[in-house]
């Protein structure tokens, strides 16, 4: 496939890049995994007045899509710059909402969601939903259908302290009985693997960053050919894996997507095992800001899928949530 981002679509990324570069999201992700989520609500909808949210969101609802591309754009973007949040959770909701056949619920739900005005979030067969304590719709999908949350247990630990997880309450409003599910898995699958590209990305940055300025035996250790060699196989792994991305973007197919977000995901947990050893010590400490990454590129690796899922889906030849 001869892809290439047209002038547009850069300069979208370009500027949702230049507008987190100036939000200083580390302290954003301090605050959102104390609970406090004031900056992360202000940073939430400046994200919404970009459009992000717009984009999965069909213009009868007052959203700019479904625009599958421009959305795995911004979010490489929301991922380099480890936004928190339940980020892939809402435009799941918002694609469970749209493909029901009562429109009732996309009407009263979907225009708050593409305006950044609530965030929604999605707990599959009794498990656990991401941030339930600040999503203002909490979708409950199990065997007996689709349903809107009442409301939402304690906050549990995560593997990233930004991740919040909690347990939604039983009951609430039935939306449906059979829901949409495969198109929902697809796209959280497809930002899912987007947002662990550019987590992959800020990894490789911040540790080329980081080899260059620290010394031993007089030199760089980033002169070192062992050092070199790591670097580029991580290089390697994400640059194969951003075509994976952008190609499931535009086909949407459930095989593409699954191969798209393996691919992303491996390839930023190999770039985060790479960065934490090249860090040393100081890359285990929770204090360094390289922590904000590490975590996310772990706990994104699962998420949605496993690597072992993804690989079924893709062996045969697409499978049902």
């Amino acid at each position: 496939m001869d892809f290439l981002l047209d002038t547009e679509q850069r300069d979208f990324a370009a500027s949702l890049h230049a507008m987190l570069t100036a939000a200083d999201t580390p302290s954003v992700v301090r605050d959102w995994s104390r609970g406090d989520h004031a900056s992360g609500r202000a940073l939430w909808s400046r994200i919404a007045e970009a459009g992000v949210f717009a984009l999965v969101v069909p213009e009868a609802y007052e959203g700019l899509g479904p625009r599958p591309l421009e959305l795995a754009l911004a979010f490489v973007e929301l991922g380099r710059h480890a936004v928190p949040g339940p980020l892939v959770e809402t435009v799941t909701a918002a694609t469970l909402l749209t493909s029901l056949d009562d429109t009732g619920p996309a009407k009263r739900l979907l225009p708050a969601l593409a305006a950044g005005e609530t965030m929604a979030t999605v707990a599959r067969d009794h498990g656990y939903a991401l941030d339930g304590e600040v999503a203002g719709i909490r979708l409950s999908l199990t065997a007996e259908g689709l349903r809107l949350a009442p409301g939402h247990g304690p906050v549990r630990p995560s593997l990233d302290p930004a991740r919040r997880l909690t347990p939604l309450d039983p009951g609430g409003e039935l939306l449906t009985a059979h829901p949409p599910t495969a198109a929902a898995l697809t796209i959280a699958r497809l930002t899912t693997a987007a947002q662990a590209l550019g987590t992959g990305l800020a990894l490789l940055d911040r540790t080329v960053s980081y080899v260059k300025q620290r010394t031993q035996f007089g030199a760089p250790i980033g002169s070192f050919q062992a050092v070199k060699h790591q670097l580029a196989d991580a290089t390697i792994a994400l640059e194969f894996a951003r075509p994976l991305v952008f190609g499931a973007a535009l086909t949407m197919t459930e095989e593409d997507v699954a191969a798209a977000k393996v691919t992303a995901c491996e390839a930023a947990y190999r770039t985060a095992r790479t960065a934490l050893q090249l860090h040393g010590a100081i890359g285990y400490t929770a204090e360094y800001d390289l922590s904000l990454w590490l975590t996310k590129a772990r706990a994104l690796r699962t998420a949605w899928g496993s690597p072992d899922e993804c690989r079924d889906t893709v062996l045969s030849g697409g499978r049902r949530w």
